[in-house]
């Protein structure tokens, strides 16, 4: 009698911040190409436990097993996905914060050398959700200096679409603190971009080592899902080859 074949893992691709989720168009190609399902949901970019309970309620839907990518920001979301999630069976970071316990965004940022991004970002009031609801800013990437910053590898035609439709982040969702980190008990890899102007390569190291992961250098910027999407969707592969 012959043992059932595993499920194949679902690939579930968080964008970051400055982008959505048209960002992964290349990376989704390829995965199809290869077999894999995707899924990449819109990250709303308003704060830390929201987002991750936005993506956590549409991980546990799926049921079947799962790999988490993030991106940026994203990488932030898919570490709280600890509880109740146990259908994730690997972690993918492409040049990605992996917080640890009561750390946010701006500790890693803060941590390390500025970076070009760090001259190039301005903020403007958040319009309030509801009546009441406390006052915050959101944060962009002045629009000229966005190609040169966020997608220095991309024709400069393509960054300057990047730059006119960027969608803002929150800034209370900079600072709010991370949870057990799910990489502490999930097998994780980590795509170093080594020319990224908005998150240091040393920053990436740092967190990539800190997690023990399987680490995929790439000549990139921070854009480098669309600028070697062949390359990122190979690391993806590799850790849902690890899982079957």
């Amino acid at each position: 009698m012959h043992g059932s074949s595993p499920v194949p893992p679902t690939v579930v691709l968080v964008h970051g911040a400055f982008t959505d989720a048209s960002a992964w168009a290349g990376v989704t190609r390829s995965l199809h190409c290869a077999g894999l399902s995707v899924r990449a949901p819109a990250n709303p970019l308003r704060g830390l436990a929201r987002d991750a309970g936005h993506i956590k309620g549409m991980v546990r839907d799926l049921g079947g097993p799962v790999v988490l990518v993030g991106h940026d920001y994203g990488g932030s979301v898919i570490t709280q996905l600890t509880a109740d999630t146990d259908n994730v069976v690997a972690l993918c970071y492409v040049t990605a914060f992996g917080l640890d316990a009561g750390e946010c965004v701006l500790d890693i940022m803060d941590r390390f050398a500025p970076t070009p991004v760090a001259d190039a970002t301005f903020t403007a009031a958040l319009p309030a959700g509801h009546p009441g609801a406390p006052p915050d800013r959101e944060l962009y990437i002045r629009r000229e200096r966005f190609p040169q910053v966020y997608a220095a590898d991309l024709a400069p035609g393509v960054g300057e679409v990047l730059s006119a439709t960027q969608r803002p982040i929150a800034c209370r969702a900079l600072t709010g603190r991370s949870g057990p980190p799910a990489w502490a008990s999930t097998p994780s890899w980590y795509a170093i971009a080594t020319a990224d102007r908005v998150l240091s390569p040393t920053a990436q190291r740092f967190m990539a080592q800190r997690m023990a992961a399987t680490e995929h250098v790439l000549d990139g910027s921070h854009a480098v899902m669309l600028s070697q999407p062949d390359a990122v969707a190979a690391m993806i592969r590799e850790a849902a080859g690890h899982i079957r």
